[in-house]
């Protein structure tokens, strides 16, 4: 993929991802009014965590982290690489069955693993209810994730980032009806979930199939590289199941407060705009990019895609961190106060977003070095600097429970990712030329943080002045993002972080 390639990938990716978000917040808009964050909100929230969590762990984590560079070096034989692709999405199929019967029948259990503070009330009920509705969503979404891997590794990334759009359009149709018959919320919520699986899994499977890609579930067997498969990805499942333990104790944390998982919940989405649209679409696109060039030994190109990627996450991230920072109250407000969600709702939501902010370059900033590690193999230096991190999250979650309460969970989570952040970046130092920042990257980044920081000074005054002027919610907000994000495009040009240039270069085909 040449650069400007890249870069159009990243804004495939990002644009679709974008949509995903936008839709994804119309939906939790809705079930913010008309469930606020009480006990079904809570109860719901945690069994969708759940088939979340685990697709996380196997399908989105480790297996595609494994799978995705093997898969790409095999391009070049068609019928090896569908061979290879096939024996790979039976023995998931398989393996995530398994689990997912396992898990429907000891669900109390993981109910209490996942929030032991519901116990004894009736939270804990509904949640173990919903789990079991919810949870063979991860066999659909998981089987999704594989073929979306596969739609990847051959330069096409739109179906497989359109497909989370339809469990957000089918979430709020979902709603909708439970709101004009009468239906339980929560159980219809709950049985939308495997419905939204079965949307996204036909959505790639068909896009897959029309390019020539056809997978069904067979019996697996163990071929020599479906073992290299295991032995890379067994690490990197360990690695995951690390970075779903850092869920598990901010989970265990919020469910000892009353109301604290839904707040955590919905700050968690408003961050997770920028992190999903900038730092996944950087994933997506870096891991088989790097793979190609690593295998073709153009350490040049591995230098000028990861300096790219790296230059594009802090040029969209950085001002996102910054500007949610100062903004969070009235962001909160004016997307979730109303119905069931009340400004008390809004104060504390808005607290745990101001922290989760701080950590939001290094949310991005993990999904940019990581594929270094992967793109060679490596999986498991990764499981070892994500264990160390777990352990300063849990420390700082439960050390502080006491004098910070639910907040001690969102700070714990900020903190381990710059420590993540940090060991990933001393790790590549021996990874050569393909792991150096370019000349261009050195110049760029920290006249990024400068304009980011003069507009976040920027929003701090427009904020006081329509306090003042006594602005409603929505133009307000609509001031704050238009009018900040058109101070940072000004000040980044200004600053040189960025030149036309190289803009109109990024994003034109090369001729």
């Amino acid at each position: 993929m040449s650069r400007p390639g890249l870069v159009r990938g990243f804004l495939s990716v990002g644009s679709w991802t974008m949509v995903s978000r936008v839709s994804g917040f119309i939906r939790d808009i809705l079930m913010a009014a008309w469930l606020g964050t009480g006990p079904v909100a809570e109860a719901f929230l945690i069994a969708l965590s759940l088939p979340n969590m685990f697709r996380r762990f196997f399908a989105e984590g480790a297996f595609n982290t494994a799978f995705v560079p093997m898969f790409a070096k095999k391009l070049e034989d068609r019928t090896e690489a569908q061979r290879f692709a096939s024996e790979a999405f039976s023995g998931l199929f398989m393996v995530v069955l398994a689990i997912s019967a396992v898990a429907m029948i000891f669900m109390p259990g993981l109910v209490w693993l996942m929030a032991s503070g519901f116990a004894g009330d009736e939270r804990f009920a509904l949640a173990v209810e919903y789990g079991r509705i919810t949870f063979p969503y991860i066999l659909l979404i998981s089987m999704a994730s594989m073929v979306s891997g596969v739609l990847n590794a051959n330069g096409r990334f739109t179906a497989a980032a359109a497909a989370p759009v339809l469990l957000n359009l089918l979430f709020i149709a979902a709603m909708g009806l439970a709101r004009y018959r009468g239906w339980d919320m929560g159980l219809t919520l709950a049985w939308a979930t495997p419905l939204t699986g079965i949307a996204q899994l036909g959505l790639v499977w068909w896009d897959a199939h029309r390019t020539g890609w056809t997978f069904l579930p067979r019996r697996p067997r163990l071929s020599p590289d479906m073992r290299r498969l295991l032995a890379v990805a067994l690490p990197a499942a360990f690695a995951g199941g690390v970075v779903q333990l850092n869920l598990l104790i901010g989970r265990q944390v919020g469910s000892q407060f009353e109301g604290a998982i839904a707040w955590l919940s919905y700050s968690d989405r408003l961050y997770q705009l920028p992190l999903g649209v900038v730092g996944a679409a950087v994933a997506v696109v870096l891991l088989p990019e790097l793979a190609r060039r690593l295998r073709a030994g153009d350490e040049a190109g591995g230098q000028s895609a990861y300096s790219r990627a790296t230059e594009f996450g802090l040029f969209l991230t950085l001002p996102a961190a910054f500007a949610i920072a100062v903004i969070a109250v009235p962001m909160v407000a004016t997307l979730f106060e109303r119905g069931q969600f009340t400004a008390a709702d809004t104060v504390q939501t808005a607290r745990a977003l101001v922290v989760y902010a701080l950590g939001l370059p290094a949310f991005v900033l993990q999904k940019i070095l990581q594929p270094l590690y992967f793109a060679r193999e490596d999986t498991k230096t990764p499981f070892r600097y994500a264990l160390y991190s777990m352990v300063v999250n849990a420390a700082v979650a439960f050390g502080l429970m006491g004098p910070m309460g639910f907040l001690a969970a969102a700070l714990g989570t900020t903190i381990a990712a710059w420590v993540m952040v940090g060991q990933l970046w001393w790790g590549t130092r021996s990874m050569g030329q393909a792991a150096r920042a370019d000349d261009r990257l050195r110049r760029t980044a920290p006249r990024i943080v400068l304009a980011s920081a003069l507009m976040a000074l920027a929003l701090w005054f427009i904020e006081g002045w329509l306090d003042a002027a006594g602005v409603a919610r929505i133009p307000g907000l609509a001031v704050l993002v238009l009018g900040g994000a058109a101070i940072y495009f000004t000040l980044a040009f200004l600053t040189g972080a960025y030149k036309l240039s190289e803009l109109k270069a990024a994003v034109r085909r090369r001729r």
